[in-house]
């Protein structure tokens, strides 16, 4: 795991110090807060990766605050630190929305290693592969062979609902409803998106397959 930011949640200073420290000797960028209002504040301010996030804070208890990040970073792995070893608090913490609990006090390697599988894990969830095109559902981010496309929130919208197919057709009647949020004939609005959208992938406009008569579907191989 390289170049990640990292939000940390730990109002215990030394311990805070500890971890921002770890996280930039691997080439990551800590953020450390405090207490629940400041991580809010972070969190509407920037862009995380991964969240540490202490229990026991100043203003609350930190399975608050995880709710509240995943408003602001879809699909966000958090763990949660905690001097509570009971397994009862271990199930509150997972179905409040932490992806991992580490109990204190841990090894620095036991806590990269879970911060790592639950990166892993998150993305395996959010990002969808089609031949060359990955999209990822955490930034709503779409790539061609690696490289970042510039497109519109309803090109985006458009291709996702594609890829939800799996292969199979989607029908006008469906991309007019899911995309557009139309029950009728868009007259056209999803001929021009297409034409829009092969454009962009350029090469890989292929992709983008005409069922005539039904819809469209993506197509991973030519």
């Amino acid at each position: 795991m390289r170049d990640v930011n990292v939000l940390v949640v730990e109002d215990d200073a030394q311990l805070a110090e500890l971890l921002a420290r770890v996280f930039r000797d691997e080439g990551h960028a800590p953020t450390v807060c405090t207490s629940l209002r400041s991580a809010e504040d972070a969190a509407m301010r920037s862009h995380f990766d991964v969240a540490v996030v202490d229990r026991m804070l100043p203003d609350g208890d930190g399975l608050r605050l995880c709710g509240r990040l995943r408003r602001h970073h879809v699909g966000l792995p958090i763990l949660i630190l905690t001097a509570r070893g009971y397994v009862a608090d271990r199930v509150i913490g997972l179905r409040e929305g932490a992806d991992d609990y580490l109990t204190k006090p841990f090894e620095v390697e036991e806590l990269l290693a879970r911060v790592d599988a639950i990166r892993r894990r998150a993305a395996h969830s959010w990002c969808t592969r089609v031949g060359a095109l990955e999209i990822d559902r955490r930034v709503q981010v779409v790539r061609a062979a690696g490289t970042r496309l510039d497109l519109t929130a309803r090109e985006y919208a458009f291709l996702s609902r594609l890829a939800d197919g799996q292969g199979e057709c989607v029908t006008r009647l469906a991309l007019l409803e899911d995309v557009w949020n139309l029950r009728s004939d868009g007259s056209g609005v999803v001929d021009v998106l297409v034409s829009r959208l092969r454009d962009k992938l350029g090469e890989l406009a292929w992709m983008v397959e005409t069922v005539r008569g039904q819809g469209f579907r993506l197509r991973g191989v030519p």
